[in-house]
């Protein structure tokens, strides 16, 4: 063969080669592949960078990559920096935010490396970035399971000691009112501020609870028009008069099936959210709708899974919020408030709310132009049984004075808490250390007991186990279980179990009363 024609099969060759190779690169969608030239501009573009980043080759090639990069890292002229680097380095590795064509961001891993010609002279970059999206939010998920059990762990200690403060302060102020003259007004103010204190501490070990997902909840089907419609009223006397609020129902909205208690704090807290972004006043909607989150959605928000749902867009139209400050709300402790105006907690507790009730949340915002925080439940495929609305739920009675109560509770202070706040309700009232004794009260039978009062939480036995026993030898037996917090127990997946009753510590003298009433009247109430 001559050298001619050896030159010629070289070169073939090598066109295959490189035709291979492109082949291989534009076959390869899990990753975005590109070139860059010295000066930042895109020069190739694959089918990874296009499903990744949204854009077609046409209309980014010649364009500049800094574009991927959000407004934060623009300014601080972080693309340019990664060039620097992996020019100077060899290579540049790194993990942050990137922004895709239609605005939405991800989690991009990201590696820049210098090309040079046979000269040594440098000719451009190869990049190469894959989503880890999906990854970064197992890790912060993770870090919330850690979150979460710590949380759990003190939270039962916690709510016992509430109980108790929370208990005493209300029998001092129920004396007070046989008091009178100055000594007791400056004492009733000093109670009522004691008193402010040891909720807002409850509120603050409920909020933790609901961001690590261990509340329990108690899903049940509900019309959201009817349900935001009632709430409207209670909104707008909660935000003051300059602020006006407005429901916008849809027609033919599906039902959704959601721990409606819980939902009305979530709603409360992009309520007081939206407020304090409308210092002058303003406007805020709630709007209902049903929605499809499709394929395509979900793609760019990978937690999601596809399906109907019913959305609630929270909306205002006060000051706005930076994309950064937006994509931190949910994280817990972060406030842009000053201190001692906000523990950071609030949209992290409605983020675990949504998220353990199976569902999505997403805000929307602009600098001067408002916000909109869209709620997405899932849809119930089932009819509401409507058989029970407009049912009241019980107010807070005494005892007839026949009826017994069994109090089982390992916390000494605690139970006698309850004893001497049922005796104040005119119920007869026996009491239990722990599970043993409180089976040997039973099958001692020398007093009816007409309800089991227990904490889910003992030594040994625990709460669900001393009922089902208990209920073994009184089928009848009415049982109402307390808790500061219960992970297996009484709840699983998050729900409470199925014909449960429960009631949350710290526990108030007209919270019990109402749950027992309930309870022994065998009325159906939602605690």
């Amino acid at each position: 063969m001559s050298s001619q024609s050896k030159t010629s099969a070289t070169h073939e060759a090598l066109r295959a080669s490189e035709q291979q190779f492109q082949l291989l690169v534009q076959g390869v969608t899990d990753y975005a592949i590109f070139m860059i030239d010295p000066q930042g501009r895109i020069t190739t573009w694959n089918s990874g960078a296009e499903r990744i980043k949204g854009y077609h080759a046409e209309e980014i090639i010649g364009e500049n990559f800094s574009r991927f990069y959000t407004e934060e890292d623009q300014r601080e002229g972080v693309p340019m920096r990664a060039l620097l680097r992996a020019m100077m380095e060899g290579r540049y590795g790194a993990e942050g935010w990137r922004v895709r064509k239609d605005g939405s961001r991800f989690r991009a891993s990201v590696v820049i490396d210098p090309i040079h010609d046979d000269a040594g002279k440098l000719i451009g970059f190869a990049k190469v970035t894959r989503d880890v999206t999906e990854r970064h939010q197992a890790q912060a998920m993770a870090e919330n399971g850690a979150i979460g059990q710590l949380t759990g762990g003190v939270a039962h200690d916690f709510n016992n000691l509430l109980t108790i403060v929370i208990g005493n302060l209300e029998t001092a102020q129920r004396q007070l009112g046989a008091l009178s003259g100055g000594a007791a007004s400056r004492l009733k103010r000093a109670l009522d501020n004691a008193m402010r204190g040891a909720q807002r501490a409850a509120i603050l070990t409920q909020r933790l609870l609901a961001f690590s997902r261990q509340q329990p909840l108690d899903p049940k089907p509900l019309d959201l028009n009817k349900f935001i419609a009632a709430e409207v009223e209670f909104l707008q006397r909660s935000l003051g008069e300059t602020i006006e609020v407005e429901a916008v129902g849809s027609a033919g909205l599906w039902p959704v099936e959601v721990d409606a208690h819980q939902l009305e704090a979530a709603l409360l807290n992009l309520a007081v959210n939206a407020r304090d972004a409308m210092p002058n006043g303003g406007k805020l909607t709630i709007e209902t709708s049903n929605a499809f989150l499709d394929q395509d959605y979900c793609s760019t928000n990978p937690e999601v899974i596809p399906g109907q749902y019913v959305m609630i867009a929270v909306s205002d139209n006060g000051t706005g919020m930076t994309q950064n400050v937006a994509e931190r709300a949910f994280e817990p402790f972060f406030s842009t408030k000053s201190a001692g105006q906000g523990t950071g907690l609030g949209l992290s507790q409605v983020y675990g709310f949504i998220k353990q009730s199976k569902g999505h949340i997403k805000i929307y915002s602009e600098v001067g132009e408002g916000t909109s925080v869209k709620i997405y439940l899932p849809r119930l495929l089932q009819d509401i049984d409507r058989k029970d609305e407009g049912q009241q739920p019980a107010e807070a009675v005494e005892g007839p004075g026949h009826e017994t109560i069994l109090v089982v509770e390992d916390d000494r202070d605690v139970r006698a808490y309850l004893v001497e706040l049922l005796r104040d309700l005119n119920y007869r009232v026996l009491s239990a250390h722990d599970a043993v004794s409180a089976v040997g009260l039973i099958e001692n039978g020398e007093m009816r007991i007409d309800l089991l009062l227990t904490d889910v939480v003992l030594p040994g036995m625990n709460g669900r186990q001393l009922a089902e026993q208990a209920k073994n030898r009184r089928p009848d037996l009415k049982v109402l279980f307390t808790t500061g917090y219960s992970r297996n127990a009484i709840v699983h997946q998050g729900r409470l179990d199925a014909g449960v009753a429960m009631i949350q510590k710290p526990i108030t003298q007209d919270g019990l009363a109402a749950r027992i009433r309930d309870l022994l009247d065998a009325r159906a109430y939602d605690s």
